[in-house]
């Protein structure tokens, strides 16, 4: 059914507007919070948020994820606001848009493939604590009154799915749980304590930015950061995603539908904002698939703002952190603790290294970069180890096997294989089961070679591949 209707918008409307709805209450607090962590106006995440949600239904490349404003990409962005004002972040956000679709259209997203499953999970298991983690503040001070009201959201989100699953249970949890709150007045903190919602429209506006070549030197390298963290918290969610639905999606059209949305988002009073793995993971537990989850999220959004916003200020906060709970507990990947030790040590040492920058540092950026350097070290320091296999043959030749990649980690240790002096007049290589790489590799042959004709000696190359021939004569 999915494969069949890809791209359409009404293959799933009841349960994709029901999801849309649940990710749109559980955005409010984040996109609140997210503003306070970047030291701007509640409503510059909020607005953010609804703008990245729309636009990114339309213009992204993976159907069912949600984007918005984003707690690593606000972290990068207080220390702008902080010395130059709100301004300087609309024009860096617009900047930042502009970038991730210059990504998109070089094809950025392919870089992805790069990125190994034993990263892949570490991202995921990190996302999963650091999402209970930003949970627990929401304890601080509380009463049993709070801990009765996450109690009751996981009673429902849980036990919901054994009774019917026609409705999201995370949806029915929020309702329920703000129906007792607001009928029993129960002394808990709610949405409303979080930041104020002012029921106003966003507007088109252009930043009040003088634009020249130091205004620019100075949003450039944020909107640079913003753009590569902001594309890689998007194409790791949407492999997770990929994952989860068991479809494919289009990363690079989802780094241009990014880039759009980021400047729809600075040129209507909002900041930068990216995929995030909640609420994604929200709306996919919910049923949500297709773009029309996703643009609902947006929509609805707006409508608790401007409608609803009285009402949404007395949701309680217990039932949201239920609820994060709930994508906490879902999101972790507890295989990977059942078979961490049966892994290499090798990957285990690198999914384990991903989680702790990542929780370390709450930059999923740089967690994910130091996973991948790690691998791309681990994987050099096995493929550097090279081998020859000797033999004599009827004519008194000396014949090398090569084993092994030849590239410029290995330079060294192919030309220390031979015995240079002591091998007879006539020396053959025999590359069939090596692989010549680069050109590091070329000029270790050929200084190989060399040594050997400085001695009188002849060598003879075979069984090169053809890839490894055209290397070869194209360098010499």
């Amino acid at each position: 059914m999915y494969g069949k209707w890809k791209d359409s918008w009404l293959f799933n409307v009841r349960k994709d507007v029901l999801s849309g709805i649940t990710v749109a209450l559980a955005l409010i607090p984040e996109a609140i919070a997210f503003s306070i962590l970047a030291g701007v106006d509640p409503m510059v995440g909020l607005y953010a948020s609804f703008i990245i949600a729309i636009v990114i239904s339309f213009t992204g490349g993976r159907m069912g994820m949600i984007s918005a404003a984003t707690g690593a990409m606000a972290s990068l962005m207080g220390p702008l606001v902080a010395k130059y004002g709100i301004e300087y972040l609309f024009a860096a956000s617009i900047l930042t848009g502009i970038i991730q679709y210059l990504m998109g259209v070089f094809k950025f997203g392919k870089f992805i493939t790069f990125i190994p499953h034993s990263v892949v999970i570490g991202f995921v298991n990190a996302l999963a604590i650091i999402i209970f983690m930003a949970q627990l503040p929401s304890f601080a001070g509380a009463n049993w009154q709070m801990y009765a009201m996450v109690a009751g959201t996981l009673v429902i989100v849980y036990g919901l799915p054994r009774i019917t699953k026609a409705v999201p249970s995370a949806l029915v949890a929020i309702i329920v749980m703000t129906i007792i709150s607001i009928n029993l007045h129960l002394d808990v903190r709610t949405v409303g304590d979080m930041g104020e919602i002012t029921q106003t429209l966003p507007f088109f506006h252009i930043p009040d930015f003088h634009l020249s070549l130091q205004a620019i030197g100075v949003i450039l390298p944020i909107s640079l950061a913003l753009a590569v963290v902001g594309i890689t918290e998007s194409l790791m969610t949407a492999t997770i995603v990929d994952e989860m639905t068991e479809t494919k999606s289009d990363k690079n059209k989802e780094v241009r539908g990014q880039g759009i949305a980021n400047v729809f988002s600075g040129f209507f009073g909002g900041m930068a904002g990216c995929a995030m793995i909640g609420q994604t993971v929200i709306n996919v537990k919910s049923g949500g698939r297709s773009r029309l989850s996703t643009f609902v999220s947006g929509v609805f959004l707006l409508f608790l703002i401007m409608v609803l916003g009285n009402v949404v200020k007395q949701i309680p906060m217990g039932a949201l952190v239920g609820v994060m709970f709930m994508v906490s507990i879902g999101t972790f990947d507890w295989k990977s603790l059942r078979t961490i030790a049966k892994i290499p040590r090798s990957d285990a040492l690198v999914m384990v290294i991903t989680v702790a920058i990542v929780v370390a540092t709450s930059n999923l950026a740089i967690g994910v970069l130091s996973g991948v350097t790690l691998s791309a070290l681990i994987f050099g320091w096995r493929s550097a180890k090279i081998k020859a296999f000797t033999s004599i043959d009827a004519n008194g030749a000396k014949i090398y096997r090569v084993s092994g990649q030849l590239f410029f980690g290995t330079m060294s240790y192919f030309i220390d294989l031979f015995d240079y002096r002591n091998d007879p007049e006539t020396i053959t290589i025999d590359f069939s089961s090596s692989h010549v790489w680069d050109h590091s590799a070329v000029t270790a042959i050929a200084k190989t070679i060399a040594k050997y004709e400085q001695l009188g000696k002849t060598v003879i190359c075979i069984g090169l591949n053809e890839e490894s021939k055209l290397l070869v004569k194209q360098a010499s």
